[in-house]
């Protein structure tokens, strides 16, 4: 307890020696740290916490099953309208009917699960009613409509025999629609604010394209005569050439955010997509002797694509469900704006 009292002659009973010294502390933390350069931080860096560790954005409602499902089924009925159109080309008759099938049923069931994730038919067709080209969800809407037919068509009138001519501009036209209906669902996820979706909108397209490739080619390895399928058994390895590739340049370049494609349920899907399309690959090399080996091959393949879909929609829920996964790359970018642009500049003098 102090024993000093202010009176109007001054302090009375202070004890000598405390009194307070102006840059003394200054004085002697510099004298200790004598040699060093630079000031030490006297306060550490704050680590992140969000409020009630709340996510700072919201996670995508999108089910699962519907959503990753549309995304898979989309890109292994675009691929699979650019082998048909190939294999029409090029003289193999059944590799083309098999991979135009495909496609109709796949092109079907991926509008089927985007109508049931909407709830209602009738939203799909109100996104019809106008085109926005800014916006992927009304150009993919438009994209669907006009493959939908397209690649029905094409497969209808190869199945029954009739209007050659027709049948074949129908195949083109699907063909050239096909590559935009493989890659546009994932300018659709990059679209949005869920980081690893977001952060990845560079390599995503990559990832998504040459998982199509594969998968409409594990389509044909599976549904074709060993003979035919020469062209799909090249474009298997393209494909997963590509997708690998973009997935570790992907996960090289996002840092933190790579964390989410590594553990969880989308780490695990992600390696088996891995270890699937290794198997996959393998067996194209006996595919071109075996029958049984190209249908396994091509069964690998397609559960590869499978997983690549739904580990990348897995990962974007963890990343948003989350908090630091937004906040410290934002943090990060910001640290490598103030360092570009030098130290900063020193106090004006008074005026």
């Amino acid at each position: 307890m102090s024993t000093s009292d202010v009176t109007k002659q001054g302090i009375r009973g202070e004890r000598p020696g405390r009194d307070a010294l102006v840059g003394e502390g200054v004085r002697r933390s510099r004298g200790r740290h004598r040699g060093r350069r630079g000031e030490q931080a006297m306060v550490p860096q704050a680590e992140f916490t969000s409020y009630y560790g709340r996510p700072v954005i919201k996670p995508p409602s999108w089910a699962p099953l519907d959503i990753a499902g549309y995304f898979f089924l989309g890109g292994l009925a675009g691929a699979g309208s650019v082998l048909a159109a190939g294999a029409e080309l090029t003289g193999r008759p059944a590799m083309a009917r098999a991979l135009k099938l495909s496609s109709l049923a796949a092109v079907s069931g991926s509008a089927a699960a985007l109508v049931h994730d909407l709830g209602r038919p009738s939203r799909f067709a109100n996104m019809l009613r106008v085109l926005k080209p800014t916006s992927p969800m009304s150009v993919g809407s438009w994209l669907l409509a006009a493959y939908g037919p397209a690649a029905g068509a094409a497969a209808v009138l190869d199945a029954a025999g009739r209007l050659p001519r027709l049948g074949r501009a129908a195949t083109c036209g699907a063909a050239l629609l096909g590559p935009a209906v493989a890659a546009y669902t994932a300018v659709l996820a990059a679209d949005t604010a869920v980081p690893a979706w977001h952060e990845v909108h560079r390599e995503l397209p990559f990832v998504f394209v040459g998982s199509a490739a594969a998968a409409a080619s594990g389509m044909a390895l599976v549904t074709s005569p060993t003979a035919q399928s020469g062209p799909a058994r090249s474009a298997a390895v393209l494909g997963v050439a590509l997708e690998t590739a973009a997935v570790k340049i992907m996960e090289r370049r996002i840092g933190i955010i790579a964390q989410t494609y590594r553990t969880g349920t989308a780490g695990r899907l992600m390696r088996a997509s891995e270890a699937l399309s290794a198997a996959g690959t393998a067996g194209v090399l006996l595919a071109r002797r075996s029958r049984a080996a190209s249908v396994l091959s091509g069964a690998a393949l397609l559960a590869a694509s499978a997983c690549t879909r739904f580990g990348v929609f897995h990962a974007g829920l963890e990343s948003a469900r989350d908090p630091r996964y937004t906040v410290l790359p934002q943090r990060e970018r910001l640290e490598r704006r103030r360092a570009a642009r030098g130290p900063a500049t020193a106090e004006r003098p008074a005026q």
